[in-house]
């Protein structure tokens, strides 16, 4: 009699699992309601304002006296808008604003990206301390330099032109810290050597290697910068004349009377923000682009 060895048994499925190590898996967790709801109340909150300067300028002047107030837009808005052409010099106001933001922000972004590659990728002395210094000024608040910078333009002859707007805001601490940090993380060093190798100078290295690994930051800073200048009213309106003034300086004199009429003073405000909305409908989408380029590199 011939004995049969017996089959052995195939593993079971909790052997497998006891010789093998399994990966636990990470839950991915949503978003819950608190943080939509706060999302929700932020966007409300920003965008308010702007429903009330539209909700304001498309009525006339007796609509916040009004019971119950409308909380819909009315049809004065383009009588409003004719009005402030002729109240106020519109179409020169805007020009001298679009002229001071572009010149502005296209000065800032070239100055500040060339900085910012100085003090990322070159070596020099007291490198350290002067970027230190650039940073400091960004403390001192603007009002402290109001008084010596008006008396440098007057000797200058400036005051009144669109110069005395334009030099003073060439660059800023800001841009050159920001591309600074950009270029640093962005654009490797061997980049760099390989070009010096191939026999470019200091400037076209920069110009071929490093604005075009900047651009995504310099595009975002130029997009910043110029909204900054087309809103700035302070220096403008300490430096110009009511005959050359921008547009925030040209629509304050809207409301330089005993009555304040709000719907020809907001309708003006919409005006000025037209421009703006224009700027981040076409290129809303590169700004953000820098912006979380700029936040994950490093």
């Amino acid at each position: 009699m011939t004995a049969t060895t017996p089959t052995p048994a195939p593993p079971t499925s909790a052997g497998v699992r006891g010789n093998k190590k399994t990966k636990p898996r990470t839950a991915v967790r949503r978003p819950g309601w608190i943080t939509y709801g706060l999302l929700s109340a932020v966007l409300l909150g920003s965008v308010f304002p702007l429903y009330w300067s539209i909700l304001v300028g498309s009525w006339d002047s007796s609509v916040l006296t009004r019971d119950p107030m409308p909380w819909l837009p009315g049809g004065n808005f383009f009588e409003n808008a004719a009005r402030v052409i002729d109240t106020i010099p519109f179409w020169k106001a805007t020009f001298n604003s679009l002229l001071v933001s572009t010149v502005t922000a296209l000065s800032t972004v070239f100055f500040a990206t060339l900085a910012g590659y100085a003090f990322a990728k070159l070596r020099f002395p007291g490198k350290g301390p002067l970027l230190v210094f650039v940073i400091a000024t960004m403390a001192v608040p603007t009002q402290l330099g109001v008084v010596p910078l008006y008396l440098v333009m007057s000797k200058l002859g400036w005051t009144g032109s669109m110069t005395a707007v334009i030099v003073p805001a060439l660059v800023t601490a800001f841009g050159v810290f920001w591309m600074t940090q950009y270029i640093g993380t962005a654009l490797p060093d061997e980049l760099i050597e390989a070009a010096r190798v191939d026999g470019a100078s200091m400037f076209r290295t920069f110009w071929h290697v490093g604005v075009p690994a900047a651009r995504p930051a310099a595009a975002m800073l130029f997009l910043f910068t110029f909204v900054m200048t087309w809103t700035n009213f302070f220096w403008p309106f300490i430096v110009l004349g009511p005959q050359n003034p921008t547009l925030p300086v040209a629509l304050q004199t809207l409301q330089a009377a005993y009555f304040v009429d709000y719907s020809l003073v907001l309708a003006g405000a919409m005006l000025a923000t037209i421009p703006l909305l224009l700027l981040f409908l076409f290129a809303g989408k590169q700004l953000v682009s820098g912006i979380m380029q700029g936040a994950v590199k490093g």
